[in-house]
This record gives structure tokens, sequence and C-alpha cells, in this order.
């Protein structure tokens, strides 16, 4: 029998990337598993992966963005799966803009995905989750400096302080709020919108040099984070766990 036997999850941004991992790590333990993403080509190949659990895996279309979306999730959740143990809030985008750069769009763009629909997606699913569940907040690796990634870093801090308060005001029903930092992770689109082949080769040697274990991470890696803070941590509330290889750490390189 898997460690999350009988248990039900949301998994935002669980069509690819470390979000499919995370979900295919659930499915590989027992869990029923709804999992959300925009890309319609992402969500198709999500369904492929996840074919063989597919009684146990809804792959859903679903915007961050967007409030209707959000509550359409909602309501969508509560009738695949009732109640909610897990809910991995893991969506967002990243895009490198130095300040000079920076639009009011890509602003506005940032923090409607990775900050507004963060919280109202927690808002929304709060009400489903159980007494003694958790909910697991994807963030960043960001004690660490990286030039051109201030309105991605300082969306991603603002989901962090969300979290902190929420664990907070949480407590009374039991349900851990952490947050999972991740460093240099290889992906697909490692973390950064429309890079190029030769750019995203670049940045996994950046993220090689960088780190002080002189690699990228895994997707399998942050997946194994993601179960142990989400089922296994159960004496731990409101912390930021880093899966970064040390790399924002201070330990030199």
């Amino acid at each position: 029998m898997g460690r999350f036997e009988g248990r039900t999850a949301v998994v935002t941004g669980g069509t690819h990337g470390m979000g499919l991992a995370i979900v295919k790590a659930l499915l590989r333990e027992g869990a029923e598993v709804l999992l959300t993403g925009r890309n319609e080509r992402a969500i198709e190949d999500a369904r492929t992966a996840t074919a063989s659990a597919s009684q146990a895996a809804h792959v859903v279309r679903s915007d961050a963005a967007s409030m209707a979306d959000i509550d359409a999730l909602g309501r969508l959740a509560e009738q695949r799966l009732g109640r909610v143990d897990h809910l991995f809030v893991n969506h967002g985008i990243a895009e490198i803009q130095p300040l000079a750069e920076v639009t009011e769009e890509a602003w506005d763009r940032h923090f409607a995905i990775n900050a507004k629909g963060a919280f109202f997606t927690t808002r929304r699913l709060e009400p489903l989750l159980k007494d003694g569940g958790s909910i697991l907040f994807t963030t960043v690796a960001n004690d660490a400096i990286f030039p051109g990634m201030s309105v991605y870093s300082g969306s991603k801090e603002a989901v962090r302080a969300v979290a902190q308060v929420l664990a907070a005001e949480l407590l009374p029903r039991r349900i851990r709020v952490n947050c999972l930092a991740p460093g240099f992770i290889r992906t697909p689109t490692m973390g950064v919108a429309r890079m190029s082949e030769e750019e995203r080769k670049a940045f996994i040697e950046l993220g090689d040099a960088a780190t002080p274990l002189k690699r990228n991470g895994t997707v399998e890696e942050i997946a194994a984070a993601a179960l142990f803070l989400a089922g296994d941590a159960t004496f731990t509330t409101g912390a930021e766990f880093p899966v970064d290889g040390g790399f924002a750490q201070g330990i030199p390189g």
C-alpha cells in the first residue's frame, strides 16, 4: 500500500515539469489527483503520461489568472474528489527582464498568475480541505540574487508571505502550510518562458556552475521533497524548504 493510498490531492500547474513529477509520484503512492494546466498540448501530454492511472488522474484545463476558472476548479474538485487531503499550488510563470525592459503588462501578468492566482486558488479550495490536511506552495530559492528576475522574484516572495500568514490562520484546523523553494531544476523550459534551445543550454550550464553541488536538480528530487512536506512532515508548518543544491544557502561552491 502506498503512503498516499486513499488520499486526494489537487496539483495546479501539474501538466508538465515539476508539477507533473509531483502528480506521478502521488499516483504511484496511491493518491487520486486532480491536476491543472493551461497549454492544450501539455494537457494532452499529461493525459498520456497518466493514462495507466486514468481512474485516479483527472486532467483539467484551468487558468490561474481567471477567477471564473478558479471557481470552476473548486466545483470540479468537489464533484470529482469530494474532500481534499493535499493542495499543491505549483503553477507560475517566469520571464527574464532587466529593470529597463519591465512593462506594466509584464508586472501584472506575473502577479496575476503567481500571486493572485495562488491566493485565490487556495481561498477557493480551502473549504474542501480536510482538517489535518496540507497546502504546499512552490516558491523559489530567492535568497540568492538573480539579475533580470525582479518581478518574478517579487511575485514569489508575495506567495511566501501569504503562506506564512495562512499557516497561522489555519492552525485551528491543523492544516499545515509550507513552501517548496527550488533552485536550478532541469525541466523542458527551465521554468522560464520563451527560452530558445541555446538559451536553455546556457541556463543549464549556469545552474551547474552556480550550484554548490555542481549540477541542476531533477524533477524527481522536487517531487520527493513535495511528498515529504505534504505527507510526512507532520510537525512542520510555516516553513520554506529549499531544494536547490545549496544555491541559496551561502555554501561556497
